[in-house]
C-alpha cells in the first residue's frame, strides 16, 4: 500500500500555491515518445496532486487523467482545471482505473517515492500499450537559492533548514529520493529506458515564496503535527537569517529557486 500524504485542504491548498510546475521536464518526455511512437491518446498522471503537471501534458494528448488518492488534492486540480480533456479519478497509484493496454504514456510527478513501488511498476506495466512510456521525475528537498553575490551565504542557511527537518523525514523515503527512483529505474524490465541525473530548473520567486515552499515538505508537515509552535519558529528564524544576509527587510524581496530534478524515461516492447 503506498504512504498517504498531502491529504488536508489546508496543505493541498499550498500544494496548488507554493509547487513548482515542471513545465522544463515535459518537451523531453514528449520527444523521447515522438522518437518512438506516433500514437498520444491517453496520458495517465498518477499521484497528481493539485494538477500542476497534468494539465501540461493536454496539449499533446487527446485525454488526460490525473489520478490521485486523495480527495482534497483532487478538488483543487478540479477547480482550477480549464483543458476539456482533462480530467481527474480518485484511486490508488497501484490500482489504476484503466483497460490493460489501454495508456499512451504514465507518468507520476515528485510522487512515485510515496508509492507502494513494485507494485505501482506491475500497474504501469499492465495498463501501458506495447510501445507505451513510462515517465517518473522528481527533485532533491536541497533546493538553492540565487541572489546577486550573497548566494553562498543563503545557501549555507538553506542547509541549516533542511538539516533541523531532516529528522522528521518519514523512514518510508530512507535517507535519499533519489535512489528510491534509480533502484526503481534498475529494477524496470523494459531495455529502452533512460536515466537523468540532473536538469536544473529555476524560479523567481519572492523570498517568503522559497519558505511557503519548504513548508510543504512532509518533513514540515511531520514537524508541524508534533510541534506546532516549533515550527514556526523554524520558518521565522529562517526567514529572518536569509533577510539579514541579503541586508533586506521585505520576505517579498525577489530571489531564484534551483530546484534540482531527476528522471527516468522507459518504453514498454
Amino acid at each position: 500500500m503506498s504512504v498517504r500524504r498531502f491529504e488536508g485542504k489546508d496543505h493541498a491548498a499550498a500544494y496548488l500555491q507554493y509547487r513548482v510546475t515542471p513545465n522544463e521536464l515535459i518537451n523531453p518526455i514528449m520527444r523521447y515518445m515522438e522518437k518512438r511512437t506516433k500514437q498520444f491518446h491517453l496520458a495517465v498522471d498518477v499521484g497528481c496532486g493539485s494538477g500542476q503537471g497534468t494539465r501540461l501534458l493536454a496539449p499533446f494528448f487527446t485525454k488526460v487523467v490525473g489520478t490521485d488518492i486523495s480527495p482534497a488534492q483532487l478538488e483543487m486540480a478540479q477547480a482550477n482545471e480549464s483543458a476539456s480533456n482533462v480530467s481527474y479519478r480518485q484511486c490508488p497509484a497501484e490500482e489504476l482505473p484503466f483497460a490493460s493496454g489501454e495508456v499512451g504514456l504514465v507518468t507520476a510527478m515528485v510522487a512515485a517515492h510515496w508509492f507502494d513501488r513494485q507494485r505501482f511498476l506491475k500497474e504501469a506495466d499492465r495498463v501501458l500499450r506495447p510501445g507505451g512510456c513510462l515517465a517518473l521525475l522528481s527533485y532533491t528537498m536541497d533546493m538553492e537559492l540565487e541572489y546577486g553575490d550573497m548566494s553562498n551565504t543563503l545557501n549555507e542557511i538553506c542547509k541549516e533548514f533542511y538539516a533541523a527537518l531532516l529528522p522528521y523525514r518519514s523512514p518510508y523515503l530512507g535517507p535519499s529520493s533519489k535512489q528510491i527512483y534509480l533502484d526503481m529505474f534498475n529494477s524496470c524490465s523494459y531495455p529502452d529506458k533512460e536515466w537523468n541525473e540532473c536538469t536544473r530548473v529555476r524560479r523567481a520567486v519572492p523570498l517568503d515564496g522559497y519558505i511557503r515552499v519548504v513548508e510543504t515538505f512532509s518533513s514540515y508537515q511531520q514537524l508541524k503535527r508534533k510541534d506546532p509552535v516549533e515550527a514556526e519558529r523554524l520558518s521565522n528564524d529562517v526567514r529572518s537569517k536569509l533577510l539579514s544576509a541579503m541586508q533586506v527587510s521585505s520576505p517579498d524581496t525577489e530571489v531564484t529557486v534551483v530546484y534540482k530534478y531527476f528522471y527516468w524515461l522507459a518504453c514498454k516492447p
